[in-house]
């Protein structure tokens, strides 16, 4: 049930957040008290919630796979949000415990109301000591991490991925899923963005289980990366454009005294990458860039490795064995080879693939029939299987490898009294692939200003998490609607795609 180093290397390190460090076995130990905290100290059973706001610390793992122990779902929170948006989460995640990062305890308690808050360090040490340590057994109910992403609505939601019903079965298939990927736990595994995001803990937890020890990155820094890589002798990572966007801009004996011998597998995607950063990446680290295409919901759908993408540049890969991916018209009508239409992603090992939590008219409406779902991308798929991504359907914006929704941000920048009506959408950023663009229609008795675009920024900005304020506003005289209502935002974002080799 626990990684097989946990029994073969007990005093080999499995964790390292650069401030603390925890050995195999310290980690079986603190992650099956964790699931004892959880059942026995706060009577949370099997199918219970927990939320917990943490940046990239060791606890983060050991209370992932207690979790997993004990049949609860973990909701990490996006330490980012505010104490409002937070709320939401924890509410709505149904949380019966709240678990803080120091760093974020204020933001924590005023997100937890009455919950009871346990905050990571002396506090969590003591409760984990104070606590059972008895083993679990296989045949127990597995729980997991419920995540929370955004759809059309604006409001999070939660994702409950299909779990198997037992902590071994789980186990089981979460190593099974290492070698598909290319994380075999053959080595150190670099953790290089927050936690709290699917990828990043997905493919961690993956490798974890396969044997790799993790070393985590508490922020993203490129000159430290590429030190930590070389230092100790990392085999697999993830990162996203923004990371190799900002990796080759740096200086060229930065670059020219990185070794990177040590690598084997770089998983990236979240968000759209050019075609000459990624090759330009292949040249300086080799063909160990591994893409895939997915999302929360579903996990990997397709995947690509370096030589295959160069032979075919701009693919997102091909489907993994269980999956099929085919492009389909308007009304779920199956197109013929090349044709762009909406993306749909079969699962052939389960009907079920994923639910949203307490939102059953959602889940439905992701799904075009069981097992076969959409996670709203539109793309063609040629004759040979290779896809291809033209844009979303949803309009999201991707920045940074981080999902942002417009419907969000526009339902606040229209309660600033100077706007009539709003409208957001990406536009192309070299560093960060998109950037979060906000177009207004102004209320009468308000005349276009620097003074006011800063005004509304600064007023977004009380009320959303920093990466989804817009970064600049343009004054429009009246936004383009279509007789239903819903916002024409290609005749507002079009503009600024003219002349580039991407949609998104």
């Amino acid at each position: 049930m626990l990684p097989e180093a946990v029994l073969t290397d007990p005093n080999g390190l499995a964790l390292d957040d650069l401030t603390r460090t925890r050995s195999w076995a310290e980690l079986a130990d603190r992650a099956i008290r964790a699931g004892r905290l959880f059942r026995e100290d706060y009577g949370i059973g099997p199918g219970g919630h927990v939320a917990m706001v943490m940046g990239n610390r060791v606890e983060f793992l050991e209370l992932v796979l207690g979790a997993l122990l004990s049949g609860v779902w973990l909701t990490p929170i996006n330490w980012h949000l505010t104490a409002e948006e937070a709320a939401y989460i924890v509410s709505d995640s149904e949380s019966q415990l709240v678990i803080a990062d120091p760093e974020f305890e204020t933001v924590t308690r005023a997100a937890a109301g009455d919950l009871p808050v346990l905050v990571a360090g002396d506090e969590l040490d003591a409760a984990l000591a104070a606590t059972s340590n008895a083993p679990f057994e296989g045949e127990g109910e597995a729980g997991g991490a419920m995540l929370y992403t955004s759809g059309t609505t604006g409001r999070p939601k939660g994702v409950k991925r299909a779990a198997t019903s037992t902590i071994a079965s789980q186990v089981h298939l979460t190593r099974a899923t290492g070698p598909i990927i290319g994380l075999d736990g053959g080595g150190p595994h670099l953790v290089t963005g927050p936690l709290y995001h699917a990828a990043p803990l997905g493919y961690a937890f993956i490798d974890l289980h396969c044997g790799a020890p993790l070393v985590i990155m508490p922020r993203w820094d490129e000159r430290q990366a590429l030190q930590l890589i070389d230092e100790r002798r990392v085999h697999n990572s993830h990162l996203v454009p923004t990371m190799f966007v900002r990796l080759l801009r740096l200086p060229d004996k930065d670059r020219t005294s990185f070794d990177g011998s040590s690598l084997r597998t770089v998983l990236h995607g979240a968000a759209p990458v050019s075609v000459p950063v990624k090759t330009r990446m292949i040249e300086w680290w080799g063909p160990v860039l591994l893409e895939y295409w997915g999302a929360s919901e579903g996990g990997v759908v397709t995947i690509v490795g370096s030589q295959d993408w160069l032979e075919h540049p701009g693919t997102v890969g091909r489907a993994v064995p269980s999956y099929e991916v085919f492009a389909a018209d308007p009304e779920g009508n199956r197109l013929a080879a090349g044709e762009v239409g909406t993306l749909w992603c079969h699962n052939t090992l389960t009907d079920k693939v994923f639910e949203y939590h307490n939102a059953p008219e959602k889940t439905a409406g992701a799904f075009l029939e069981p097992g076969t779902y959409t996670i709203g991308d539109i793309g063609r798929v040629d004759e040979d299987g290779w896809v291809y991504l033209a844009d979303r359907a949803a309009n999201m914006i991707i920045s940074g490898g981080v999902n942002i929704y417009p419907a969000e941000i526009e339902q606040v920048l229209v309660e600033h009294p100077a706007v009539l009506d709003a409208g957001v959408f990406g536009i192309p950023d070299e560093e960060w692939g998109e950037s979060v663009k906000g177009a207004v229609e102004l209320a009468d008795g308000y005349p276009p200003s620097p003074d006011l675009e800063a005004d509304i920024l600064s007023f977004a900005r009380e009320h959303l998490a920093g990466y989804k304020v817009p970064r600049s506003i343009d004054f429009e005289e009246t936004l383009p609607r279509y007789p239903t209502g819903k916002l024409y935002t290609r005749l507002l974002r079009d503009k600024y795609w003219q002349g580039t080799d991407r949609a998104i």
